[in-house]
C-alpha cells in the first residue's frame, strides 16, 4: 500500500490543515445543495430554455410509473418532444440514467429535490478528489471554487444530464484514485461501478473522461505495483457491466444492443466529422468548422463560466504552470495523479471536438449572443471544472502561500502583528476573488431570471384558472410536438390526470378519446421567443363541440375606419371561394355553415364566383377577412373552424387571429381580447341544427 501526499511534491507553502476540515466540506455540500433548489424554484420555474428537461422529467415520470414506453390514447396527438415513434408506442431518445437520479427527488418529495443531492454530492466529490491529488487545503478552496463556478451554478438548478453525469465521473474518479492509494478492491469496484453507469447515462462523456485514467491504469501496471492488475480487473469489469446494462437497454427498446435511442431517432445525429442532421437542420461538420465552434464555446467557457471569469482561468493557468514547472523525469505517485486532470484537459477539449453538439450549443455562429451557451454555458464541457478549480485552488495558494510564509519569518517585536497582516492579505485575496465570481455568476442568472419572468407571464392563464378533469390543446410553432415549448405542461405516463395536454393535429379523436372531460385550447399572441425578451399575450378558451345535420358560425369582425374594400377567402382542403363584403357601422357578419358535403358563406357577403367549397370528412374550414385601406394599415382576420362530416356534422370551437400582417397569421397572431386596437375586434357563435 502507498502511503498518501498530502501536499503538492515541491510546494513551498506550508500547509496549515485545518481542524475537521470534512466539517467545511460537508458545510459547503449542504449549501450547494440549498442552493441548486433555490436558483431551481427561483430562476428556473418554468425551466431553462432547453426543451430537454421535459424530456427528461417525463422519462423520470414514466420510470416512477413502471414504464418504459408511453401509450397514447390518440396516436399522433400526444407525442413529446424528443420521444420516438415505434409503432403505437413511444419512447425517450435518451438513456434512463439521468431520469431516474430526477425520479429519487420525485420519490422525496419534488423532483427538484434531487437537483439539491447532485449538487451536494457534486461539490463534496470535488473536496474529495482533489484532497486525494492535493491536499485537504486544496480540496476545500477547490470545492468552494465549484461551487461559485456560474456553469456548476446554473447547470445544478435544471433538469440536464450533465452535472449528473459528471457526478458520477466524480464518484468514478475519487474512487480510482482511493483504489490507487489504498489498494482496495471495494474501492476499486465502486470506482468501475460508477463509470459504468456514467456510460449508461452518456457514453461519449463516460469514455472522454475515463481516458487518462486508463492511461495511469495502464502506467500503474508497467511500475509493476503490488495488486495493481487485480484492482484494476475489477475496475474494468465492473466498469464493463455498466456497459452491458446499456447495450441490454438499446436491445430491450430498440431491438438491436447497438442501436442507440438517440440514434433511432435520428440516424445522422452522432459522433464524428461529415454530413450530421437532426429534425430538418443539417450541416457538413468539417474539421475546421469543429476547430472554429470549439475554440468560441472554450473561450466562453474561460471568459464567463469559470469561477470569476478570466481571473480564475488566470489561476487555473498559474497553478497549472506552476505544477507542470515542478514535474522532472519519471512521475512520482502525487505527480502521477495530478497528470491525470492535466490530461482530463486534452481528453475533453479535443475530445468535443469530434462531437457537432457544440456546434448546434452556438446557434449561428455569426450572430453574437445566439444559441443555448448563453443561456446555461457550456454544458458539453462541464467536466472541465474539475481540473480547472484544481489548479486554480493550487494557483492561488502558490500565489499566496509565499507571501504568508514571509510573514511568518518577519521578526516578532509585536506579536501576533505577522499573523494578522497575512489574515489581511488572505482576506483581501478572498474578497476579489469572492466578488469576481458574484460578478460572473450573476449575468446568466439575471438572464435566465428575465427569461423565466416572460415564461410566467405566458404561463398566467393556468396558474389564475382552476382546471378539472380537463383536456387542453397546446399550440405547436416548432412543430407537432409536446413540451417544445410548453415544458411545464406535460401528461402523466398513463394519460389520467386531471388535466391532459394534446396537440390539435387530430382534435375530434382526441375527443372522443376522452368524452367526458372538459376542453381548453391554449393560443398567445406574440413571437414565442421569451430568450430574446419577448412576451407573449396568452389566452385560455373553454372550446365547444357541437353536433348535427348542419353547423353554424356566426361571425362579427371589426372594420377599422377607413377601410376601402373588405375581401373575403372560404377555404377547405379541397378548394376556395372568394367574397367582397358588404360591412355597416365598422362591423361585418357574416355566417358560415357547413354540411355534409360543403361550406358557404352567408350574410353581408356577395360571391365572386361559386359560392360554397366541398369539404373532407375530416377537415379545417378557414375564413380568411382582408380588411384594405390606403395606408396599408389594413388588417387580416382568420378564422378556422375543425370540422367532421358523416352521418351528421361536428365542429369545434375555432381558432381566430387577428393579423397586422397576413404573412404573421398561423399562430402568432391569435385574437386576444384587449390585446389589439378596439376597432378589432372578433366575436364568434357556434351552433348547430338537425334540418339541412
Amino acid at each position: 500500500m502507498v502511503p498518501r501526499v498530502r501536499r503538492p511534491a515541491g510546494s513551498s507553502a506550508s500547509p496549515r490543515p485545518l481542524r475537521r476540515p470534512w466539517v467545511v466540506a460537508v458545510a459547503l455540500s449542504l449549501l450547494a445543495g440549498v442552493l441548486a433548489i433555490a436558483l431551481s424554484t427561483l430562476v428556473f420555474p418554468y425551466h431553462s430554455v432547453n426543451h430537454d428537461e421535459a424530456v427528461y422529467l417525463q422519462q423520470a415520470a414514466m420510470l416512477l410509473d413502471g414504464r418504459l414506453f408511453l401509450d397514447p390514447p390518440v396516436s399522433g396527438a400526444f407525442r413529446p418532444w424528443f420521444f420516438v415513434r415505434d409503432g403505437a408506442r413511444l419512447y425517450p431518445k435518451y438513456a434512463p440514467v439521468p431520469a431516474a437520479i430526477f425520479a429519487v427527488g420525485a420519490v422525496l418529495g419534488s423532483f427538484r429535490f434531487a437537483l439539491g443531492l447532485v449538487a451536494a454530492a457534486a461539490v463534496g466529490l470535488v473536496y474529495a478528489v482533489v484532497s486525494e491529488t492535493f491536499d485537504r487545503e486544496r480540496g476545500l478552496l477547490a470545492a468552494a471554487l465549484f461551487l461559485a463556478s456560474p456553469l456548476f451554478l446554473v447547470q445544478s438548478a435544471v433538469f440536464l444530464p450533465y452535472l449528473p453525469t459528471a457526478t458520477l465521473n466524480l464518484l468514478f474518479a475519487f474512487a480510482y484514485f482511493r483504489a490507487d492509494r489504498t489498494g482496495s478492491l471495494r474501492w476499486a469496484a465502486l470506482s468501475g461501478a460508477a463509470i459504468g453507469l456514467a456510460f449508461f447515462a452518456r457514453p461519449y462523456t463516460a469514455v472522454l473522461f475515463a481516458a487518462p485514467f486508463v492511461v495511469h491504469a495502464v502506467w500503474t501496471l508497467r511500475r509493476g505495483r503490488r495488486t495493481a492488475a487485480r484492482r484494476q480487473a475489477v475496475t474494468a469489469a465492473t466498469g464493463l457491466s455498466g456497459v452491458l446494462l446499456a447495450l441490454g437497454y438499446n436491445a430491450f427498446v430498440t431491438g438491436s444492443p447497438l442501436l442507440f435511442p438517440y440514434a433511432a431517432f435520428a440516424p445522422a445525429d452522432g459522433l464524428g466529422f461529415g454530413r450530421h442532421a437532426l429534425l430538418g437542420y443539417a450541416v457538413d461538420y468539417t474539421p475546421a468548422l469543429a476547430l472554429r465552434a470549439n475554440a468560441a464555446v472554450l473561450w466562453l467557457y474561460v471568459t464567463r463560466w469559470v469561477v470569476a471569469g478570466p481571473l480564475g482561468s488566470a489561476l487555473a493557468l498559474v497553478g497549472l504552470g506552476t505544477f507542470l514547472a515542478r514535474v522532472r523525469g519519471y512521475p512520482s505517485f502525487g505527480d502521477s495523479r495530478r497528470l491525470v486532470l492535466v490530461g482530463l484537459v486534452g481528453s475533453v477539449v479535443v475530445g468535443n471536438l469530434y462531437f457537432w453538439g457544440n456546434l448546434n450549443l452556438l446557434g449561428v455562429l455569426s450572430r453574437p449572443g445566439d444559441g443555448l451557451v448563453h443561456a446555461l454555458g457550456p454544458y458539453y464541457h462541464v467536466d472541465l471544472l474539475l481540473p480547472t478549480v484544481a489548479f486554480a485552488a493550487h494557483g492561488t495558494l502558490a500565489l499566496v502561500g509565499p507571501a504568508r510564509d514571509a510573514l511568518d519569518r518577519l521578526p516578532t517585536a509585536a506579536p501576533g502583528r505577522p499573523r494578522r497582516i497575512g489574515l489581511a492579505v488572505l482576506v483581501l485575496v478572498a474578497t476579489v476573488l469572492g466578488g469576481a465570481a458574484v460578478v460572473a455568476a450573476a449575468r446568466p442568472l439575471a438572464d435566465d431570471r428575465a427569461t423565466s419572468a416572460n415564461l410566467a407571464h405566458a404561463y398566467a392563464p393556468f396558474d389564475s384558472r382552476d382546471l378539472h378533469h380537463a383536456v387542453v390543446f397546446l399550440p405547436t410553432p416548432f412543430g407537432n410536438w409536446l413540451g417544445h415549448p410548453f415544458q411545464s405542461l406535460r401528461n402523466d405516463p398513463g394519460y389520467d390526470g386531471d388535466v391532459l395536454y394534446a396537440t390539435d393535429a387530430r382534435p375530434f379523436a382526441v375527443v372522443d378519446a376522452f368524452p367526458n372531460r372538459t376542453f381548453y385550447r391554449y393560443s398567445y399572441r406574440g413571437a414565442w421567443a421569451p430568450s430574446a425578451g419577448e412576451s407573449v399575450e396568452p389566452r385560455l378558451r373553454q372550446l365547444r363541440v357541437v353536433e348535427g345535420q348542419q353547423v353554424h358560425l356566426h361571425a362579427t369582425f371589426g372594420v377599422p375606419s377607413g377601410a376601402e374594400r373588405v375581401s373575403i377567402r372560404l377555404s377547405s382542403n379541397r378548394g376556395a371561394a372568394y367574397y367582397v363584403g358588404e360591412p355597416s357601422e365598422g362591423r361585418l357578419d357574416v355566417r358560415l355553415s357547413v354540411d355534409g358535403s360543403r361550406a358557404r358563406l352567408d350574410g353581408q357577403v356577395s360571391p365572386e364566383g361559386p359560392s360554397a367549397v366541398p369539404v373532407n370528412a375530416t377537415d379545417e374550414v378557414v375564413v380568411e377577412v382582408f380588411v384594405e385601406r390606403p395606408d396599408a394599415s389594413g388588417v387580416t382576420y382568420r378564422v378556422r373552424l375543425p370540422v367532421e362530416t358523416g352521418a351528421s356534422v361536428r365542429a369545434l370551437t375555432p381558432r381566430v387571429e387577428a393579423c397586422r400582417d397576413a404573412l404573421r397569421c398561423g399562430g402568432e397572431a391569435a385574437y386576444v381580447p384587449g390585446s389589439t386596437p378596439s376597432d378589432v375586434v372578433v366575436e364568434t357563435g357556434l351552433s348547430a341544427n338537425e334540418s339541412a
